[in-house]
């Protein structure tokens, strides 16, 4: 009888125990990041459904997406191609321009040529441009360094009738450089002219070298009026933003080895404007500034959008966002949207608002 009771209780022990290791959740999978091959035009893609996202709400996205003017649209999960869909003529080899999602790009360069010795962003930009860049009195200009033109806190004023403007006529004083932030497009576009003159190189062969070639973007910076605007597929775009999400390095390749850098430009670059990075825009922040108006708003810039996203943004709503946490990078081209049409629209919080019961977030 003891022995029977020994070899039941040794059978429910064994019993239970497998019970308890069968039901035991397995360690968490991280995926790696995919990179498509630089030189040519192969992509991996996955399904919605693989990853669990609601398949069925796809179609109402592509004909909001439709409805909006949008041209093309990419979403990378891990690096592979989710959802993809050009609409009407366009196709995944049309080109179309970046209006100002091409701010992170510059910034994203500036990081390279400081990298390599070139520039100092901490250095007066009139050490790169000669003196007389602006109409300021020196001592004033003296205050503009590099870093004032990457975060938007140069002072120069942006009520001038033609923000665009580069000339040293339009660039008059408003405030000491470091304590007004104002989205002014002319200080920014002038970044362009600090890196040919430290490198010796046209701005776009400059590009070229550094980030275009090295991660197989198509593409090219061309002139309008005052500003230099950059144009490449959607493909390309979504390419720079895999190069973002991975902090700088494409695959084995490191395009910007300067960690401290990119970290400053996906970070809150200032106090003025918590939701503003390096040429950059940041969620999840306590309050934002937007473009035309010195008004302080509380709260997130883009609701419905994770916190942790930085994005690109352009006129007529480019988009080029950058979700860390979801390993996730959304692409949008085309005409505006039918909303403000600056960088920053409700576009944005629409469509995430779309995009959030997909994926489940």
């Amino acid at each position: 009888m003891v022995k029977i009771f020994i070899s039941v209780s040794l059978f429910l022990a064994i019993f239970f125990t497998s019970c308890q290791k069968d039901t035991t959740d397995p360690a968490p999978i991280t995926e790696t990041l995919y990179f498509p091959p630089t030189s040519s035009a192969e992509w991996q893609t996955t399904t919605a459904a693989s990853l669990g996202w609601n398949e069925s709400l796809i179609p109402d996205l592509y004909s909001y997406l439709q409805s909006k003017g949008t041209k093309g649209f990419i979403v990378l999960k891990n690096g592979k191609i989710i959802l993809e869909k050009y609409f009407g003529t366009f196709t995944a080899d049309s080109n179309w321009y970046w209006a100002s999602a091409g701010k992170t790009a510059t910034a994203f360069l500036v990081g390279i040529a400081q990298q390599d010795g070139l520039v100092n962003i901490n250095n007066k930009t009139s050490q790169y441009l000669g003196t007389g860049w602006t109409s300021l009195p020196l001592a004033k200009e003296n205050l503009i360094t590099v870093r004032h033109q990457l975060t938007m806190t140069t002072g120069l004023d942006d009520g001038v009738p033609d923000v665009d403007c580069t000339l040293p006529s339009c660039m008059t004083y408003k405030a000491d450089a470091g304590t007004r932030w104002a989205y002014h497009n002319a200080p920014y576009t002038i970044l362009d002219k600090v890196v040919e003159n430290a490198s010796g190189q046209s701005y776009n062969a400059y590009f070229q070298a550094k980030i275009k070639d090295k991660i197989g973007m198509n593409g090219l910076w061309l002139p309008s009026g005052y500003n230099n605007v950059y144009y490449s597929t959607p493909r390309s775009m979504a390419r720079f933003g895999l190069l973002m999400l991975n902090k700088g390095k494409w695959n084995t390749t490191t395009v910007l080895s300067d960690t401290n850098y990119f970290n400053a430009q996906i970070n809150s670059s200032q106090t003025l404007n918590n939701s503003y990075g390096y040429l950059t825009w940041l969620n999840g922040k306590s309050s934002h500034m937007l473009p035309t108006t010195q008004f302080i708003f509380n709260g997130t810039l883009i609701l419905n959008a994770p916190n942790d996203m930085y994005a690109a943004l352009g006129k007529n709503d480019q988009k080029m966002y950058v979700v860390p946490s979801q390993k996730l990078v959304v692409i949008r081209m085309g005409n505006d949207a039918g909303n403000v049409q600056l960088a920053v629209s409700s576009f944005d919080s629409e469509l995430w608002g779309k995009l959030k019961p997909i994926i489940g977030y």
